[in-house]
């Protein structure tokens, strides 16, 4: 066996190629093999990528193609194939570059990569389905040991059967010959089933910004964990040329316990962790990052180019192969407060050599103006794949603001605080008598709603916090909150945007001529949301269900420009609009996505421009897409109800914002989606729905939110949900973790204990077993009578009593009960189970026999549902 493998490594070292992309030998595979040779520095090339190790070993080379980068911070990528169908295990990583030419390099795990072609711009997308990062490099950074008997799964039923390597090539000086670079990464793999499998947890910061000239700043990151207990063994730390320390901990208890610190301009390997670290079920990881704006004239951003920053700790992990969950990122601080207590040393910078401060990242060293409209192009490549792996959304079934009692639900947001506020229509309804066929509102008589309008509420328990807006709009629409704390809201009766302070009785700003509609700079027709930039203060409103544009105002309400144009026949072209319905302004790519509602679809454009970028759409939609919401990484949208004869169900989605892929959908499990018109999302992902129809706003939340826990009671173990809000599985579509032993039994014990609207099994069980009980029991007695009772009278006494239980129980009898019939006629009855039965009614969107699309949130009730027994 050792000379079949150094006979295979002499073969690969005589083997000649014109890559020069990396500068030195790397090492050999030493797991498994005490005594080898080196691999030849030489490139393998593309054509014999699989090297075997023996019967159940082979090593994988992944390497560029020769490729010659045209421009500074180009991002490259390329896919290899598992060479394999079955289940294998990576065990070590090779890393073939120099940080001369290579920046860094990033290896995805997925089953579909974004091209098939030999290499590719990675602006295109890695991957086209979720992917994993199994492995990441800079700055020379030696090769990642794993301990044995862990490994990083791929192939089988479960693991990706596609490695896509990425590589950043920052300042391409070192590509003035010309040559052909070659960088990649070996892979040693084995047949041989891993008890213990790796993964990998990712912390970030994604809204960071360092001041020039300020010597100290910090980016702090921290999440509670919600799953089976994980093993740390390395940690990697990143960050670009400002940053100074970077420090990671687990605080269980109010003690913090360091996972690793390093500094970033060291090299960026991954480092075994001093002491194994364990991390359990609601503990909390932290991490730091320390950097300096000395030097700097302008304010620096978390980004992708040489002169944006990052904040990245990553963290390798094991987990028992049975709960294993192979990729989890952290992108918030849910607990600003406890930084406080962080040890002093995630404070002090680690000295290094003289020399290497001189080394840079492999970036520009000149310092230029770069335009913040193309920030889309430079997008940041190590964690725009990141933000959809292992999500899942579900309502939170306890959340009591599904009771309140609300007007047609038409906006929602978030405050600063994230508190959840409602912009309701009280006693007012959007109905086909309320416009004329001009868009003149015709229902002024009944004068402003006598309530409060927007009303703010305590995201965890639905309290009344604040609430204002009295008498002073028609029928409200769209709702946005600006960094000030001020209330953005508009009015489709009224023709008109307002801007309101937290306790303002009149607008501090009005646009717009009130009940006038128009196309002008002055006048709006019906106008549908409105954004803030929080960098600008520019004012952005969509203009609206009987215009086609969005426009744009300064600060103080002077008209800007405007971009947009109706429809015209045929697929709906770039920057055309049929009802640009609701906004989503990303200010960290200087973005502002719309979802174009009759077009199905969301349209995204340059701020400063209106120069149209992108079009996300999916068949998923449905014909109509009503809103659309951000988060870093993370686009949130609900569509309308399907038209007669289509399939497509009426539910939320969550994407990738830097792909536009879907990641996961959700719907509610109390009540239904009747017209969802609004969505809004915070960074912890809690989302809330509010529906214009059914008027109630619905919370979901992640699966992260969930805590579990173990008791002991009578010998039986019982498991319990200790939580902040019940979380029950919104009937998900995309990504169900059914693998996992926590989230079934969470489901079960949720959707037993708290589904108001479910049937008991319980119930059900007592339904079925009397009647047929009681049954049986008469047929015995009809029978011993039969046999015991003879003459007239008992035979007429039989039919005219017991005879009438029989009839009432065949349902021949009035009002009788027939179970076969009363199960069955529910649509919600399967026989596999009973389902909740749905108690709701139905508004449709519209009638069953309109073909056209209807620009008005209204339509006439159907015909009350027979009743049923």
């Amino acid at each position: 066996m050792a000379d079949l493998f150094n006979n295979l490594l002499v073969l690969l070292f005589v083997s000649q190629n014109i890559c020069l992309g990396f500068r030195r030998p790397p090492s050999v595979f030493k797991r498994y093999k005490d005594t080898t040779r080196s691999f030849s520095s030489e490139y393998l090339g593309s054509d014999q990528p699989v090297i075997s190790l023996g019967l159940s070993d082979f090593a994988l080379d992944i390497r560029m193609p020769g490729v010659t980068p045209k421009q500074s911070d180009t991002y490259l990528c390329m896919s290899v194939p598992l060479p394999i169908d079955d289940e294998a295990y990576v065990v070590d990583f090779k890393p073939h570059a120099s940080m001369d030419t290579v920046h860094h390099m990033l290896l995805f795990g997925c089953n579909e990569p974004s091209s098939t072609e030999n290499y590719w711009d990675c602006d295109e997308g890695t991957c086209k389905d979720k992917s994993n990062i199994l492995y990441a490099w800079a700055r020379n950074a030696p090769p990642t040991r794993l301990p044995k008997g862990v490994g990083f799964r791929v192939g089988g039923e479960t693991g990706g059967r596609f490695f896509v390597l990425q590589v950043h090539y920052g300042d391409i000086s070192a590509f003035r010959d010309k040559h052909k670079d070659c960088s990649g990464v070996s892979l040693h793999l084995t047949h041989q089933k891993q008890p213990l499998i790796a993964g990998m947890y990712l912390m970030m910061s994604v809204n960071t910004v360092i001041p020039p000239g300020e010597k100290a700043v910090d980016a702090d990151i921290a999440c509670h964990y919600k799953r089976f207990p994980m093993h740390l063994f390395a940690y990697r730390v990143h960050t670009h040329r400002l940053g100074k320390v970077v420090s990671g901990y687990r605080v269980r208890n109010g003690q913090w316990t360091l996972i690793g610190r390093q500094s970033p301009q060291l090299p960026q390997a991954f480092y075994p962790v001093e002491r194994l670290v364990d991390v359990s079920y609601d503990d909390i990881l932290a991490a730091r990052c320390v950097f300096s704006g000395e030097g700097r004239t302008t304010e620096t951003h978390i980004g992708g180019t040489a002169n944006d920053e990052m904040c990245n700790f990553y963290i390798m992990y094991y987990m028992e192969a049975k709960h294993a969950v192979s990729y989890m990122t952290c992108t918030q601080n849910a607990n600003p407060e406890m930084f406080r207590n962080i040890p002093q040393e995630a404070n002090v910078p680690i000295p290094i050599m003289s020399d290497m401060l001189k080394m840079t990242h492999g970036h520009h060293e000149e310092t230029k103006d770069s335009d913040k409209s193309s920030l889309l192009q430079q997008v940041k490549k190590e964690e725009e794949e990141i933000l959809e792996q292992d999500f899942h959304i579900e309502e939170a079934v306890e959340w009591p603001g599904l009771d309140l009692k609300l007007g047609q639900v038409s906006g929602l947001a978030l405050d600063a605080e994230n508190n959840l506020v409602i912009f309701h229509r009280g006693d007012h309804v959007w109905d086909e008598n309320s416009f004329d066929s001009t868009f003149v509102y015709q229902q002024r008589g009944l004068g402003p709603i006598d309530q409060n309008t927007i009303l703010v509420l305590n995201p965890n328990n639905a309290k009344l916090l604040h609430s204002l807006g009295k008498s002073l709009f028609y029928l409200p629409h769209g709702l946005s909150m600006d960094k000030n704390g001020n209330y953005w809201v508009t009015d489709v009766a009224l023709h008109q945007v307002f801007k309101l302070g937290p306790d303002s009785k009149e607008p501090l700003l009005t646009l717009g001529i009130a009940l006038q509609p128009g196309s002008d700079k002055n006048h709006f027709c019906q106008p549908t949301d409105v954004a803030v930039d929080p960098n600008t203060g520019s004012i952005y409103v969509s203009d609206g269900y009987c215009n086609s544009r969005i426009i744009q105002f300064s600060p103080n309400g002077l008209y800007v420009m405007q971009w947009g144009e109706e429809t015209s026949l045929g697929r709906a072209k770039p920057g055309q609009f049929h009802i640009p319905h609701s906004l989503a302004l990303i200010p960290d790519f200087s973005q502002l996505c719309v979802a174009d509602r009759e077009n199905s679809r969301i349209q995204c454009f340059r701020l400063e421009t209106g120069e149209f970028i992108r079009e996300i759409k999916h068949k998923s939609f449905g014909r109509e897409l009503f809103a659309v919401s951000y988060v870093p990484g993370l686009l949130f949208a609900v569509n309308g109800m399907p038209y007669p004869g289509e399939s497509e169900p009426v539910q939320g989605f969550v994407m990738n914002f830097s792909t536009g892929e879907i990641i996961d959908t959700f719907t509610p499990l109390r009540k239904r989606f009747e017209m969802p018109h609004d969505v809004v999302a915070s960074e912890d992902k809690t989302v809330f729905v509010g529906d214009v129809h059914a008027r109630a706003v619905w919370k979901f939340a992640s699966t992260e939110k969930m805590e579990h826990r173990s008791v002991k009671k009578a010998g039986i173990e019982v498991q319990e949900i200790k939580e902040s809000e019940t979380i029950v599985e919104g009937r998900l579509k995309n990504n169900p973790e059914s693998t996992d032993p926590v989230k079934k039994q969470e489901k079960q014990h949720l959707v037993q204990q708290h589904t108001s609207t479910g049937v008991s099994f319980v119930l059900i069980t007592t339904l079925l077993i009397i009647p047929v009980g009681v049954l049986l029991a008469i047929l015995l007695f009809i029978r011993w009578r039969k046999t015991t009772v003879c003459g007239g009278d008992g035979e007429h006494k039989l039919h005219s009593s017991s005879g009438i239980i029989l009839g009432r129980l065949r349902g021949k009898g009035s009002g009788g009960l027939n179970l076969g019939n009363f199960f069955a006629s529910h649509k919600s009855y399967s026989r596999k189970g009973f389902d909740r039965v749905s108690t709701e009614g139905s508004d449709q969107e519209k009638d069953e026999d309109e073909g056209t699309d209807s620009e008005e949130e209204c339509s006439p009730p159907p015909p009350p549902a027979p009743s049923s027994s």
